[in-house]
């Protein structure tokens, strides 16, 4: 009786330990930039992110939920079939292409504001990844689309980065020299280099997200 009462209870106490060892499931839903448009499979931004997280042995799996030319209802529609059932986290890299076309501001917030909803109702994790508008529409629409994406963080608790181009600038670069350097020649998607940046940036907000710190 003795040793059994020893084994059960090893199992009790071991048990957390095994369950916090699982591997962690990250869906990634977004657009051309969480898709890779442009580069070779192993150069985008979720094989990039995936091998960042590997080699520092983060037992996560990121799987890439990211569709060319998808706006937030484009995203909000696939949203129930892209969150598999062992998704344990959520990045949602959308609006760009809503900035692009001109969409009212209110409109990708609704939309954002129902992923949001529906990942809440989950009870999964988010880390939500904006992007920064230019003034080409003016500087209401800037300011209202820029506003939403910590708006929406704050609302629904979740982690933010605010641009996803942000890394492009670290160290002072100008506009034109990040253009040059890290985008694709269509001026819009990063190159490798420019991947690798995005991923050295949001990489520990990925870590932050699924408790790996």
């Amino acid at each position: 009786m003795r040793r059994l009462r020893n084994a059960v209870l090893a199992v009790v106490m071991t048990w957390p330990l095994a369950a916090m060892a699982e591997t962690a499931t990250v869906v990634a839903l977004g657009d051309s930039l969480t898709a890779g448009y442009g580069l070779a499979p192993e150069q985008g931004f979720v094989p990039r992110l995936q091998a960042w997280l590997d080699e520092r042995g983060a037992d996560v799996v990121v799987q890439n939920a990211g569709v060319s030319g998808d706006t937030t209802a484009g995203g909000l529609t696939r949203l129930d079939w892209a969150l598999t059932p062992e998704a344990d986290a959520v990045i949602v890299e959308l609006g760009g292409n809503d900035f692009l076309r001109g969409l009212d501001p209110a409109v990708s917030r609704t939309n954002l504001r129902a992923i949001l909803e529906k990942v809440r109702a989950r009870g999964l994790p988010v880390l939500l990844v904006g992007i920064d508008a230019s003034g080409q529409y003016g500087p209401d629409y800037e300011a209202t689309f820029d506003g939403m994406y910590p708006d929406l963080a704050r609302e629904f608790g979740a982690l933010l980065e605010p641009d996803f181009f942000a890394a492009l600038r670290d160290g002072g670069r100008g506009l034109d020299e990040a253009r040059a350097a890290y985008l694709q020649p269509d001026g819009i998607h990063p190159n490798p280099a420019g991947v690798d940046l995005v991923v050295g940036r949001i990489g520990p907000r990925v870590l932050e997200l699924v408790g790996s710190q």
